[in-house]
This record gives C-alpha cells, sequence and structure tokens, in this order.
C-alpha cells in the first residue's frame, strides 16, 4: 500500500463529529469505514440526523445512538466491522438504553442476518434508505427491530446538504453519482449500492457553491465512476436516447460538468475520483489540460496487466487499450500523476499473468497504488462461477512483489519532482512537527515545509521541493 493509503486507514474507524445544535438533546457516535463515497454518506446521514434532535459525539459511551457506516469491499474490512460491533455491545450491555445501527454496504448485503442470526444491531439501513432513518429510529425507540435495505433507481440525495464531518475546513467531498453498471466478477459494489443513476448538475453546482461561500479551497467530486455521469433530466443510463437529449439541450456528460465546475468556481481547485479506463474520454483530458484549476491526478485502476485476466474480471478494457490510454493522457497532460488499483491473484492466474501486471507497472511507472490480494467475497459472479485457487502463500508473495515495485515508482515520481516549484494547498500541521506545514500539489503528493508565521491553513503557496522520500516532498516556501 501506499503511505498515502496506510495514512486514510488510519483515518477510518474515527468518531466523525459535526457543529453543535444547542437545542439538539440526543447524540449519535459514528463511525466511517470504507471509500471516500461512505464518508460522504456518513455526512448526509450526520444531516438528516441533526434535524432529528441529534448531535454528533465523539463519545461511544455517552451516545443514545451508534452507527457504523460499513464496506464490503474485502473480507477484512468486513471483520473489522464485526470486531466493532462487539464492542459496542460490550458498552451496551453498561449503557442498555443506548441503540446501535449498521449502516451501507455491509449492512445490504448481510440484511436481517445481524438483526436474526447475530443480535448486534437493533438497526440495518441501506445506502439508499437513509432518508428513512427517522421513521426506523421511531420503530428502535418503540422496541421493535428496523430495517430497510431497498435499493433506489433515483435517490441520490441531491436535496440533502451534506454536514462536513472532522472537516480541515480546506477539502471537501461532492457525490455526483451513485451505484455502478459495471459486473466486475469479483466486486460486490454493484449489489450493495445498486443501478448507476446521475446527479441533477444544478444540485452539484449549489452544493459547491455553498462550500466556496465557507470558504472551503477544494472539492472532488465523487462517483463509482465518474467518467460515465450523464444527466439528461434523470432515470437510468440504459435508458438515455442521446439525440434526444441533445436536441433538448439537457444532456451533461462528465466533461460538461468538469468544465462547468472550474469555469464557475476559478479559486476553487477540482479533483475527482473513481474513473475507469473503458468509459475515461479525450474531451475529459482535455478539460483538465484546460483549467489549472484542476488538479493534474488521475485515479486509474487497472486490477490486472494481463488481458486474460481483465476477461475473467469482466473488466471492459484490454491490457493494450489500458496503455493506450496512458499514453493519451501523457501526451495530451504531461504533468499528470496516476494511480492505480491492483488485485493479485484472483481466480486462475498463473505466474505468466502475475509477470503481465509487473511489466505494466513498468511501463506507466505510477505515482500511487492500492494493492490488494484477491479476497472472495459472497455473492459475486467470481465466487458463484470460479475457483479461488491460487494459494495465499502466492498471494502473499506476489502482493508483496507488486508493492516492492510500486513502492520503487512512487520514489522515481517523486524524485522528478525535486528542484521543482509548485503550489500547495496547505491542509494542516506536519504529522511530526507543529513547525512544518503538510499540504498536497496538484499530482496529490504530500509536501511539507517550514512554517515562516505568514500563512494558514487554507493558503495557497509555492513551495520548492528539495528532497524527497517514495511518500513526501520535503521543501521550502519561496
Amino acid at each position: 500500500m501506499s503511505a498515502d493509503q496506510v495514512q486514510d486507514e488510519k483515518k477510518q474507524g474515527q468518531a466523525l463529529l459535526t457543529d453543535i445544535r444547542p437545542e439538539n438533546t440526543k447524540k449519535v457516535y459514528i463511525e466511517s469505514y470504507g471509500c471516500q463515497m461512505n464518508l460522504n454518506d456518513s455526512e448526509i446521514v450526520a444531516a438528516i440526523l441533526a434535524d432529528q434532535g441529534f448531535n454528533t459525539t465523539h463519545l461511544m459511551e455517552e451516545a443514545d445512538l451508534v452507527l457504523v457506516n460499513t464496506c464490503s469491499i474485502r473480507e477484512k474490512a468486513e471483520l473489522t466491522v464485526r470486531k466493532r460491533l462487539e464492542k459496542y455491545n460490550a458498552v451496551k450491555r453498561i449503557n442498555p438504553k443506548m441503540k446501535i445501527g449498521v449502516l451501507g454496504c455491509m449492512a445490504e448485503r448481510l440484511k436481517e442476518q445481524f438483526l436474526e442470526e447475530e443480535k448486534m444491531v437493533d438497526l440495518v439501513v441501506g445506502p439508499d434508505a437513509y432518508r428513512d432513518l427517522p421513521h426506523l429510529i421511531e420503530e428502535i425507540e418503540a422496541g421493535r427491530d428496523a430495517v430497510n435495505v431497498i435499493l433506489s433507481k433515483e435517490e441520490t440525495y441531491a436535496d440533502i446538504a451534506p454536514v462536513r464531518l472532522n472537516t480541515n475546513g480546506v477539502s471537501a467531498f461532492v457525490s455526483i453519482m451513485r451505484g455502478c453498471d459495471n459486473m466486475c466478477t469479483f466486486c460486490v459494489v454493484p449489489f450493495t449500492r445498486g443501478r448507476e443513476r446521475s446527479r441533477d448538475p444544478e444540485s452539484i453546482i449549489r452544493e459547491i457553491g455553498e462550500l466556496a461561500q465557507q470558504n472551503f479551497k477544494e472539492v472532488t467530486l465523487l462517483g463509482q465512476n465518474v467518467d460515465s455521469y450523464l444527466w439528461y433530466g434523470g432515470g437510468l443510463k440504459k435508458d438515455f436516447d442521446k439525440a434526444t437529449a441533445e436536441a433538448q439541450q439537457n444532456a451533461w456528460d462528465f466533461a460538461d460538468l468538469l468544465d462547468r465546475c472550474a469555469t464557475e468556481f476559478p479559486k476553487l481547485r477540482f479533483r475527482f475520483s473513481t474513473s475507469n479506463p473503458q468509459d475515461m474520454k479525450e474531451d475529459v483530458l482535455e478539460t483538465m489540460a484546460k483549467h489549472n484549476n484542476i488538479c493534474k491526478y488521475i485515479h486509474l485502476p487497472v486490477q490486472s496487466g494481463s488481458s486474460s485476466v481483465l476477461q475473467r474480471m469482466n473488466r471492459q478494457h484490454t491490457r493494450e487499450e489500458y496503455l493506450a490510454l496512458i499514453d493519451k493522457i501523457r501526451n495530451i497532460i504531461p504533468d499528470c500523476a496516476i494511480s492505480q488499483d491492483m488485485i493479485t491473484g484472483f481466480c486462475g492466474e498463473t505466474e505468466a499473468e502475475h509477470e503481465e501486471t509487473l511489466s505494466l507497472m513498468d511501463y506507466v511507472k505510477y505515482d500511487f497504488g492500492f494493492m490488494f490480494a484477491y479476497s472472495e467475497r459472497p455473492g459475486t459472479p467470481a465466487e458463484k462461477r470460479m475457483q479461488d485457487d491460487v494459494p495465499e502463500a502466492v498471494k502473499k508473495r506476489r502482493l508483496n512483489e507488486i508493492i516492492q515495485k510500486q513502492q520503487a515508482s512512487s520514489l522515481y515520481r517523486m524524485q522528478e519532482m525535486v528542484g521543482k516549484t509548485m503550489e500547495v494547498l496547505i491542509e494542516g500541521d506536519s504529522k511530526k512537527s507543529n513547525l512544518h506545514w503538510m499540504g498536497r500539489n496538484s499530482q496529490n503528493a504530500v509536501v511539507v515545509f517550514p512554517k515562516t508565521g505568514t500563512e494558514t491553513v487554507g493558503d495557497f503557496v509555492l513551495v520548492q521541493a528539495l528532497e524527497c522520500t517514495s511518500a513526501t516532498l520535503l521543501g521550502n516556501k519561496c
């Protein structure tokens, strides 16, 4: 894993805090695990509960309601949540009035199991049912178990202004779409988050405008697959009639949305995640090159460097198509940083297929990486139709080789930036010293530099990089 990923995992599970409303008399404790989408969902939940009389707290022991927002993408994530539920129930034995709820992907996948088999929770709410929380809380307060895991074809929470949780006041997430139509054989997301649907662009622009008024400086546009964003007045993408939409002049794709965001908010810096190779079009790259306030960084999951493995994964790209896209990115945005998701040890992966992954990494030389050994997920096509036949020892060895390759590439990319002057957005104190600032440049690299007393959190400053590690640039303010 990259250093960024290690830090992100350290952040997961921390209690999420909001501003206190004096009139609220109840307290909710929220932990969030998994992706940025989950954190954004927790912010939506906090907003809904704030209107129901709940303030957030960082002390689980004093909470009336304890919620964990869950991830099902890997077995380790689910095991972590189960351990947390055991901890919650130990506290509940001391404070019997406390209620416990599971939110998100794991809630949708396991449904009534938590309520009936394990008796660990009072409340189970899927990703599309957060509006039903007030009713469900009434149910548990009346002594009844409550569950709603119904997936929606329309829900985007576009009209709910998320409460920013544990914010640094600098960076914020804005969800532009929900769900996923890609049926990768290893992935549970289409089954836990439902069909892909895009959010009304006007509601996105309105939310970003509110963030600008609150003096946020950076916005990350979120979606399971942002490059397939498509708005034409609502509905599922499969129902889209492009000719009709264009005639009515109400069709928006991701390049349109990205261009509008950057144009209307020139003082904000924009990022986005996640991109899928088969959907990333040249107009998105040209929009990135056109605007200085769109960060030159793309998270572009590949999952494997072997076309035969990609076919078994039902990825909609080949090795050759992926590398052609990499070349196009380098041509249009020469200074663009690229990161990857990689799964090793997928069903039937041979040593030759693993070597293809290593050779692809040599070609791309990713700036950052998120790497995992394959973990069979219940209910996925791979679990139903394929054999998880790569021995754990082989998975571990291959993963270690991939991690070592990525660490070398990360160092190479960082060394390329040494000596250059770059714009850095200050996010806060360095983790190692309160005499130094920490921020990120356009390429999402962490930059640490000494404080001079003339700058503060949220400032854009010019920093010259003087040295580096594989995870951090060290420099001085210009």
